[in-house]
């Protein structure tokens, strides 16, 4: 069964009364080369794969080929009836139907993948749900090597950036201090049933066993980027401080004393100069 085909994709979907809804997201790929590159930069024969949002298996079948053992989770119920028939002869996946968001993840993976020697993510996420998924992924601190992901190019291209760079935002940090993050390829509209309106790119992150910084308080240091990026047209000293309180003066000398000026832009520093500004403070 090729599920990358237009007409089977038709033909499975049809008589189970099945519609697109744009409410999650739903994009079928019909690109055959796309999936099968995902699961050989994912996974091994070693691997246990946790998908998120399978949809009628397109991808889930390629990790099958690939990885030890698949569980996919699926939000949908809809599709009760129809990953049965596209995924019978994966005998090495497993789907749980339900939000993957509220659902125990480190409980899944301890339980399915206990054999496995390592464990990722890997998923084509709906664009609405990107950012949120990645960080509750990262944050969770999940027992999992890499997470590869199919997302909006432009989604891309912010998580991928260099911290102090134009591109970079607070989750471009926050990914940056969870993980190594890097752009594999890109995957454009049309290899999608219905085409979505912009192009997408799949996106590897390597989660790091320790941060790249050192901090003396995390949390401090994660209320400090989201605020120093709140307003981005602003200069770090009126954004942190409108969106804090924290004393203009306060905020000048401690950039003075990192040797800033106190008009720099938070995308211009990097993630060692946030952790420091952040360690100062607290």
């Amino acid at each position: 069964m090729n599920l990358a085909d237009v007409k089977t994709i038709e033909l499975l979907l049809k008589p189970a009364g099945f519609d697109f809804k744009k409410s999650l997201g739903q994009n079928f790929l019909i690109n055959e080369a796309v999936c099968p590159a995902m699961a050989k930069a994912a996974c091994d024969e070693n691997t246990g794969v946790l998908e998120i949002g399978p949809g009628i298996g397109v991808l889930t079948v390629e990790l099958s080929k690939v990885a030890k053992r698949v569980v996919a989770i699926e939000l949908d119920d809809r599709l009760r009836k129809i990953l049965p028939k596209t995924l019978a002869e994966c005998n090495n996946v497993e789907v749980i139907f339900g939000d993957a968001m509220k659902l125990d993840l480190a409980g899944i993976i301890a339980e399915k993948f206990a054999d496995c020697d390592r464990v990722c993510v890997c998923a084509n996420l709906p664009y609405y749900i990107t950012s949120p998924i990645i960080m509750m992924l990262l944050e969770s601190k999940l027992p999992i090597d890499n997470v590869t992901v199919m997302v909006q190019k432009e989604a891309a291209e912010r998580l991928c950036a260099e911290v102090g760079s134009r591109e970079s935002g607070a989750i471009t940090v926050a990914v940056n201090y969870y993980a190594e993050p890097e752009i594999l390829f890109e995957v454009d509209r049309f290899s999608f049933m219905p085409p979505p309106k912009v192009d997408s790119s799949v996106i590897k992150l390597n989660v790091r066993k320790e941060p790249p910084i050192k901090l003396n308080n995390e949390k401090a240091f994660f209320a400090l980027v989201k605020a120093a990026f709140a307003q981005r047209r602003k200069t770090l000293v009126n954004t942190v401080s409108n969106t804090t309180g924290i004393n203009k003066d306060d905020l000048r000398q401690a950039l003075e004393e990192l040797g800033l000026s106190p008009t720099v832009r938070s995308e211009q520093l990097t993630l060692e100069q946030l952790a420091s500004l952040s360690n100062k403070l607290n």
